[in-house]
């Protein structure tokens, strides 16, 4: 399962070539942008944050329209995740996040960006929440830092979750101190999704 983490530079040197060749093109991204739709599958990392922004600036500059954005992602650098988040809240256009397969540790972060009412997630979608991982190496001091950063997003994380979902801040710290899986169900009632919905006339 791989949990949010802070990037750190050794990973941010990493690129592969064939990521890079995946993050170009797509020969149904012109089909998927017709229906403002967006697929947001996979590891959450840099070029995937660029792909998904990059969708949602374009279809801003399309129309007005909805926006919907539908998840299913194992999660994966903190940073990344946000930059998302934030551009979602962003744009213009209204966007809907829709829950399927697995949302886990940063798409869950990424679902919480819509407002409650366009939060939505399919009948068979899973959530898990939890504390931020970190994979740091090096000295003392280093890892000190790294440490104090950690708390810093863990916070900031939890406060997020409590303050969209309305859970009371102490039992979201409780929550997230281990895995915290959901069932579609049990998210509504978390209040990570709205609804479960089961057709595209539901949105």
């Amino acid at each position: 399962m791989n949990r949010l983490y802070i990037r750190n530079e050794d990973e941010e040197e990493e690129e592969s070539g064939e990521e890079s060749k995946q993050a170009g093109a797509d020969p149904l991204l012109n089909k998927m942008l017709k229906t403002r739709t967006i697929l947001l599958s996979g590891e959450i990392k840099k070029d995937l944050a660029e792909r998904t922004i990059r969708q949602l600036l374009l279809l801003e500059d399309m129309g007005d329209d909805p926006i919907r954005i539908f998840i299913d992602s194992p999660g994966g650098d903190a940073d990344a995740g946000y930059a998302i988040f934030d551009m979602i809240r962003f744009v213009k256009p209204p966007v809907w996040t829709i829950g399927m397969g697995l949302v886990a540790s940063a798409a869950a972060i990424i679902q919480l960006a819509s407002p409650r009412d366009r939060r939505v997630g399919l009948p068979n979608s899973h959530y898990l929440i939890h504390q931020p991982l970190s994979g740091i190496r090096g000295v003392a001091t280093d890892i000190e830092i790294h440490a104090r950063e950690l708390e810093k997003l863990r916070a900031k994380i939890n406060r997020l979750i409590a303050d969209e979902t309305g859970a009371p801040f102490d039992q979201v710290e409780k929550d997230t101190d281990r895995d915290y899986w959901m069932n579609a169900e049990e998210a509504a009632k978390y209040g990570l999704i709205s609804k479960i919905i089961t057709s595209r006339s539901e949105l």
